[in-house]
């Protein structure tokens, strides 16, 4: 079965939707998807991933105007039993009655392809997703992870043109999904097929997506790789929602941004600002330099390029070491990861290191 020759590019031009109550859930949207690219949508509760979601499934409709294509296709006003798509819910939606074989073979019966051909494509479908021992299992005598695995195999073996994904592995626990999320990817890049993949996790967003295009209030944020999102946010909402971020006030003088008191009055600090930054800025008006925790260095001893911090609390993670910390010239308590298995006493005085390339500055709205 070769998924990749089923597969296509998506676009969608302008596509709105309003709701009857008149509630906007998803402003004018162009998005382009490529073929056999996994685009992740991701954000909070009701900024319009789902909705968006629906839309190009045919469960939903476009306010007029708005057009959606899969290749050369306009499917734009057709229902969802013509658009050629796989789903994969948050709740699998699996038949009890149905065994293992039975649920996804399902939709070739429905399709009404003959039944050696059926045969021959559900057991395809077995070995590759490792379900051969379970084929004539109930589904209640399944794992959370074997249903999504017939959940998934039964969505492709159709051979859909796009296929969607809206949370599917939100009812697993936390080690599961980790092992689940590399092993869909990975499938998913094998078939060669065009996926559009919901969810809130910041975390498998970043695993799964080729690319990801985070939604805010209904229109897209952002959209790039994960490494662009994360390293090089356009605005602070999307700064503040990959990861955690701190923040700096403060103003630039000559080649040093003056974290504190900007008129001057009060106690202030210094970090040295790289030659873009100081392109980036303009001389003396008040800014937001942004930095993520694992990008602050804690030295027991000041430097030329250093801030006078006091510990507020340390806690142990496994991994790395969280530890908050103030600065004397600032209001906000800052957050840091340390990779060194130490322990800081809450009150002990520290010194912050942070290389100017990793501080960020995004002039839409401070922290």
């Amino acid at each position: 079965m070769n998924i990749a020759k089923s597969s296509v590019a998506m676009t969608l031009k302008q596509v709105q939707k309003t709701f009857a109550d008149g509630t906007l859930a998803l402003k004018p949207l162009d998005l382009q998807v490529e073929a056999g690219e996994i685009l992740v949508l991701l954000g909070p509760s009701g900024c319009g991933k789902t909705t968006t979601l629906r839309l190009i499934a045919g469960l939903e409709f476009a306010d007029p105007g708005g057009t959606i294509h899969f290749g050369e296709r306009d499917v734009t006003h057709q229902p969802i039993e013509h658009r050629q798509v796989g789903m994969v819910f948050q709740s699998y939606a699996l038949f009890p009655n149905m065994n293992v074989r039975d649920n996804i073979g399902y939709g070739l019966r429905v399709r009404g392809e003959n039944k050696a051909q059926r045969q021959a494509k559900v057991a395809e479908m077995l070995t590759m997703f490792d379900l051969e021992p379970y084929a004539e299992r109930d589904i209640s005598q399944l794992s959370g992870g074997q249903r999504q695995r017939v959940a998934l195999a039964r969505a492709i073996i159709t051979e859909p043109e796009v296929l969607l994904l809206d949370e599917p592995l939100s009812a697993l626990d936390a080690r599961l999904k980790q092992r689940l999320r590399i092993d869909i990817h990975q499938m998913l890049k094998r078939l060669g097929i065009t996926a559009i993949y919901v969810t809130h996790d910041q975390e498998e967003a970043m695993v799964m997506g080729d690319r990801i295009a985070v939604l805010d209030h209904g229109e897209i944020a952002q959209i790039g790789s994960a490494e662009e999102i994360y390293l090089t946010p356009n605005n602070h909402f999307v700064a503040d929602f990959i990861g955690q971020i701190n923040c700096f006030h403060g103003k630039r003088e000559d080649n040093a941004f003056i974290l504190g008191d900007v008129s001057g009055q009060g106690q202030t600090q210094q970090l040295r600002l790289s030659e873009s930054h100081c392109a980036q800025l303009d001389e003396g008006q008040p800014a937001t330099a942004m930095v993520r925790p694992e990008d602050i260095q804690i030295l027991d001893a000041a430097t030329d390029n250093t801030l006078l911090a006091q510990v507020q609390s340390s806690t142990f993670l496994g991994d790395r070491t969280r530890v908050q910390v103030t600065i004397p010239s600032l209001d906000e308590l800052l957050m840091i990861d340390c990779f060194a298995r130490r322990h800081y006493q809450p009150q002990q005085s520290v010194y912050l290191s942070i290389a100017p390339e990793r501080l960020v500055f995004i002039g839409d709205r401070e922290c």
